[in-house]
């Protein structure tokens, strides 16, 4: 179990790396559109893959999902002396050619999300449908969990869901073993 929990948090750190990368050409102009706004600027995105060989890892054998539709429940709460703001929200969002879904939520009056020390957020993605005729049987299909990257210079945060995934209807013994 301790073993299971390693690989997933290595996978998690892994993966946000690498969506990190993928979503590099996204995030330059929002820290620049940040740092000239002077506003604070918020997303959150997070990543579907197929996980061929159904154990909730990302394997060689793995892909990234497009066209995959997520929905994304989330709270802002400022909780500080000057205000107790509350913004919540439901959206869907599909994954775009790379499996990454993404959402940018514009300025919110009263709350700075990397300045405040105070704020509290939660987010939540769910798997909702996909387009994949191979991979579609959902593995993965609810997360919370997230890593926060804040940038206080920027004003910007964004909040990197854990990733997601669906599984094939049959298991490849070929390619994953037994």
């Amino acid at each position: 179990m301790s073993h299971h929990l390693h690989s997933h948090r290595y996978l998690v750190v892994l993966l946000f790396i690498f969506s990190c990368f993928l979503l590099l050409p996204w995030c330059l102009p929002m820290v620049a559109e940040a740092k000239a706004s002077n506003s604070s600027r918020i997303t959150v995105m997070g990543i579907v893959y197929c996980d061929i060989c159904s154990n909730n890892t990302f394997s060689k054998h793995s892909y990234f999902i497009p066209d995959v539709e997520v929905k994304i429940d989330c709270k802002f709460k400022a909780d500080a002396p000057k205000t107790t703001e509350e913004v919540m929200f439901s959206v869907k969002r599909s994954t775009n050619r790379y499996g990454v879904y993404k959402l940018d939520i514009p300025a919110i009056d009263g709350i700075e999300c990397a300045r405040d020390s105070a704020i509290v957020s939660s987010c939540r993605a769910s798997l909702m449908w996909t387009s994949s005729s191979t991979c579609n049987i959902p593995g993965y299909s609810t997360t919370s969990d997230e890593i926060a990257v804040k940038s206080k210079r920027a004003n910007l945060c964004i909040y990197s869901l854990n990733a997601l995934n669906y599984r094939p209807s049959k298991r490849d013994k070929n390619l994953c073993g037994h």
